[in-house]
């Protein structure tokens, strides 16, 4: 079942009541009577994430981290669907605009503390405050919580923030607007509760093994830079006794062909396939390689800015760009692992999303070729006048492989130069931030399983609009998506503007490609966001 799809019909008051289903009975008894001695796990993480403060976090492979040490209001489970976190219950009114959850009073910090409907309201209060400089502070703002945007603004201080502790057991919430999906929302890292004597005690090194607190199933117990994460079981979650695997160790391992090899010298249970070599894989190891859906979309950024060449003001030169590059061949002979072509923003599996119709995706890619030299032509830019570009990615053999590609594409075809740079993922993120490029390799990942996840992206506040687009327009539509009871018309209205306006340069929508050793069970293959939680996983013997 697709996450939360019914929630946009969500009317009145609405009261969801979760039962616990994460225990040890779900699994099977076969698995039961075999699981191995050693419960670990270990997995390849492509690059140092930055931060393992929820707060401050906006990277995917630190969420796979913040998932396992803290804990939000609701989980997610195997298929994406909500399950319970710290809250037990919660309930709707106000037509979507008021949510109140009802915590469980035996979830416990790490240090023994109780965790609090009053540990949420510092955190999301946190996150809003200017002084805090959250990436992810637009966040709050997306999710419509009372005057965020006037907090972040500076025009109000963080204790106007929507959110108040009713008692220690009970967190209300007053949007904005009406959300019907604001409940899914919660299983983001933003919003995840910190606890704030530590926070306060240990400033920037709170996050540190030997200072942090955490309220999820593990805790962190080593740390080495650019090497390694360990986190161990944590004796005071409150469903400790249904967890299974006792450490976990994510491993950063930058080449995806070395993480391959390490892969079958049994180093790593998990690791992402090189781009190309799934066809084999899957032949071979069957019970081992796989691809399904993923939530993210992967992109070419353009910076919209005055620090970019002038020609991507263009919009002839940006839709040749697009036009120009062949996105079958990417996903069918450099890439080979499912992928879909894409020529819209909004992943094609996202929950009760409606394709829109793209009009150059259905042209021949010859007839697009010849688009693009004609548009090129009119801009004024040909193979004796070329347009130079500098490309930027964070480094990894897929992003290097398909940047290659398109720059060859575009020299053969437009005349086009390309410098291509790429950068360790913290520095890309910051030149990506400074907008010191032309072209950026971006991708998205959705955070909740509905299309503003993607699209909210492309508006003007939002802090991680890489290219930095301002369209009126785009503001507009998506402002008023959030009072629709049904806002595809919007949505489509948004992808057909990005479209005509060539905002970015959509490549390719995502599958999960990897490799998960057969020993390993529970993997969430069904949940779209690849939201995997360590605690519902487990190890069998051989």
């Amino acid at each position: 079942m697709q996450p939360i799809p019914l929630t946009r019909i969500f009317t009145l008051l609405i009261s969801l009541i979760f039962t616990l289903t994460c225990t040890a009975a779900d699994i099977p008894a076969s698995d039961q009577e075999n699981l191995a001695v050693e419960q670990t796990f270990t997995y390849r993480m492509s690059a140092e994430i930055p931060t393992l403060d929820p707060q401050l976090n906006e990277d995917s492979e630190g969420y796979d981290v913040l998932r396992d040490l803290f804990e939000g209001l609701l989980n997610q489970d195997s298929t994406g669907k909500l399950a319970p976190g710290v809250a037990k219950e919660f309930q709707s009114k106000n037509n979507n605009q008021t949510f109140t959850f009802l915590l469980r009073n035996d979830a416990r910090w790490s240090n023994g503390d109780p965790v609090t409907a009053h540990d949420f309201v510092y955190a999301w209060r946190r996150a809003v405050d200017p002084n805090t400089a959250s990436p992810y502070s637009w966040y709050i703002s997306l999710a419509t919580v009372r005057n965020a945007d006037d907090i972040i603004a500076g025009n109000k201080p963080p204790k106007e923030l929507g959110v108040k502790a009713v008692d220690d057991f009970t967190l209300e919430v007053q949007l904005d607007q009406s959300l019907p999906y604001f409940p899914e929302m919660t299983t983001y890292a933003t919003l995840f509760p910190v606890h704030k004597a530590t926070v306060e005690n240990h400033g920037i090194k709170w996050t540190r093994p030997e200072n942090i607190v955490s309220n999820g199933a593990y805790v962190l117990t080593e740390h080495i830079p650019n090497e390694y994460h360990m986190r161990k079981r944590n004796s005071m979650y409150w469903n400790n006794e249904a967890t299974v695997i006792d450490t976990v160790i994510g491993r950063v391992i930058n080449d995806v062909n070395q993480a391959l090899t390490r892969y079958f010298a049994g180093e790593v249970d998990y690791t992402e396939t090189p781009p190309g070599q799934y066809p084999n894989l899957v032949k071979k190891y069957p019970d081992e390689a796989t691809s399904v859906p993923n939530l993210c979309t992967y992109y070419y950024a353009i910076n919209h800015t005055e620090s970019a060449n002038p020609g991507l003001h263009d919009v002839r030169v940006r839709k040749a760009l697009s036009y120009a590059i062949d996105r079958n061949l990417l996903v069918d002979q450099v890439l080979k692992g499912g992928q879909y072509p894409a020529y819209n923003f909004v992943h094609r599996a996202t929950a009760g999303f409606e394709m829109p119709v793209i009009e150059y995706s259905s042209i021949p890619q010859n007839e697009l070729d010849a688009k693009a030299k004609d548009l090129m032509i009119a801009a004024g830019y040909s193979p004796e006048n070329p347009l130079t570009l500098k490309l930027i990615y964070n480094t990894s053999e897929s992003h290097k492989q398909i940047a290659t590609v398109v720059s060859q594409l575009w020299k053969q075809k437009l005349g086009v130069q390309t410098e291509l740079v790429n950068y360790e993922w913290k520095t890309y993120l910051q030149i990506r931030q400074t907008q010191e490029f032309d072209l950026a390799r971006a991708a998205w990942c959705g955070d909740y399983n509905e299309a503003s996840t993607f699209l909210d992206l492309m508006t003007t506040a939002s802090t991680s609009n890489a290219g930095r687009l301002s369209n009126p327009e785009v503001d507009r539509l998506m402002a008023e998506s959030k009072t629709l009871e049904n806002p595809q018309g919007n949505y489509t209205a948004v992808e057909l503007i990005l479209a005509d306006e060539m905002a970015l340069i959509p490549i390719y929508h995502y599958t999960s490609v990897f490799m998960l050793n057969s020993q390993i069970k529970g993997w969430p293959y069904d949940n779209v966001q690849k939201n995997w939680y360590s605690k519902d996983l487990y190890r069998i013997k051989n």
